[in-house]
């Protein structure tokens, strides 16, 4: 059992170099500002256009890819189509060329429906790879070798941009990503193959209604993922915009926005660890509780910060609890999922998590162009995290016992 909770972990790694570096830092930038240019926001809107339409793509499909996946028994098949999707994706980004927008902007919302939809099985091996008491623990455990992972990835892709060889760093994240992923693949529980595929896909959108009407019509869940929704919404929003205002507010460099970020999944690796013994031990919702107190206080006080080393103290307090809140989350949610019906579950919190990625950032943006300010936008986030607060307040505390 300990060398399928390893081999689960390292899918995070692998996946997280994606994230940090094609998703967050780096591939942004490289998109807007050299293959649209970045001129009277031409690359926002692109970047944005392509982020929001593979957001939705995931969010439509996520629980009817979940629900093919607990009827065929095939999870491992699709994570492993997923995956190999996604690096192809990435290691084609050698070939876009300044002007090439159309087909960077299909590329991009091709590697982030791959990378995305994955997540829908790799998340849902966890309730069969460990016991419910273990779920808090191991979720946590996965977040904080993912940060580790981010970590990496940003290093060697900050040393290959300082040697002016941006190309590299794109074949660097697809080697970390299928590198990592072989363990997942070679030591996940196999395929059950136990209906065809039609026959899978037909299932599958029945169960996905089914799941839909039981989460409507039980309170306890449909609560949580109001409340999952809203916060999510929140973390999603700073974690696509804190580099622009970095850059735009604070004036941060290139560099310095890499070296923020290096900073943040550092406090995340070490956030991540130290609750992933504390959770099962505190409860998962308190642990989210907790946490969302600490992201209210953080972006009230980035609403008021004028220096960069403020912006570092800020930032490093949101790193700490933001593996902390992804890891209570997931594994507050699987108590809650009836058995054999993991994937198709977690389908719809993936759809969840993505819908929020497509509302958030565009509130941001409609309130930083009405006030012509980054910062009431950025306070406005603390409403999305005391209301999903709120909201949790009144969840029934699930153990693994219950």
């Amino acid at each position: 059992m300990k060398k399928k909770i390893i081999a689960w972990t390292l899918f995070d790694f692998a996946n997280s170099s994606y994230s940090a570096v094609i998703a967050a830092v780096i591939f942004p930038v490289y998109y807007a500002t050299v293959i649209v240019g970045n001129t009277a926001g031409l690359g926002d809107l692109w970047w944005g256009r392509a982020i929001s339409l593979s957001m939705f793509l995931v969010a439509v499909g996520s629980p009817i890819l979940g629900g093919i996946a607990d009827v065929s028994g095939r999870r491992k098949s699709f994570l492993l189509i997923l995956t190999l999707g996604a690096i192809t994706a990435v290691l084609l980004f050698t070939t876009i060329r300044p002007g090439m927008i159309v087909y960077g902007f299909f590329l991009i919302v091709m590697a982030n429906i791959c990378v995305e939809g994955g997540f829908v099985f790799y998340n849902s091996f966890l309730p069969v790879i460990v016991e419910r008491k273990d779920y808090g623990k191991v979720s946590a455990l996965g977040y904080g070798v993912g940060y580790a992972g981010s970590i990496v990835a940003l290093l060697i892709a900050m040393y290959l941009i300082s040697k002016g060889t941006i190309s590299y760093v794109w074949i660097e994240v697809a080697l970390l990503f299928g590198i990592f992923s072989i363990p997942v693949f070679l030591n996940m529980p196999r395929d059950a193959r136990e209906k065809s595929i039609l026959r899978s896909a037909l299932g599958g959108m029945k169960q996905t209604l089914e799941t839909i009407r039981h989460l409507v019509t039980e309170k306890n869940s449909r609560l949580f993922l109001l409340s999952y929704f809203l916060y999510t919404d929140g973390v999603n929003t700073v974690i696509v915009f804190s580099g622009i205002f970095a850059v735009s507010t604070l004036g941060f460099s290139k560099i310095e926005v890499i070296t923020l970020f290096l900073a943040v999944q550092f406090f995340a690796l070490i956030g991540s660890l130290i609750i992933s013994s504390l959770t099962d031990r505190l409860g998962a919702r308190r642990v989210v509780q907790g946490s969302l107190l600490v992201w209210v206080a953080v972006t009230v006080f980035a609403y008021y910060v004028q220096t960069k080393p403020g912006f570092y103290i800020i930032a490093s307090f949101a790193g700490c609890v933001l593996g902390t809140i992804q890891a209570a989350s997931r594994g507050f949610y699987a108590l809650f999922i009836p058995a054999k019906r993991e994937a198709e579950f977690f389908g719809v919190y993936s759809t969840v998590g993505k819908t929020s990625s497509i509302i958030g950032p565009l509130i941001f943006g409609i309130l930083s162009e009405h006030f012509k300010s980054q910062r009431p936008a950025v306070l406005s986030i603390a409403v999305l995290f005391i209301s999903g607060l709120i909201l949790l307040h009144f969840v029934k505390n699930k153990t693994a016992n219950s």
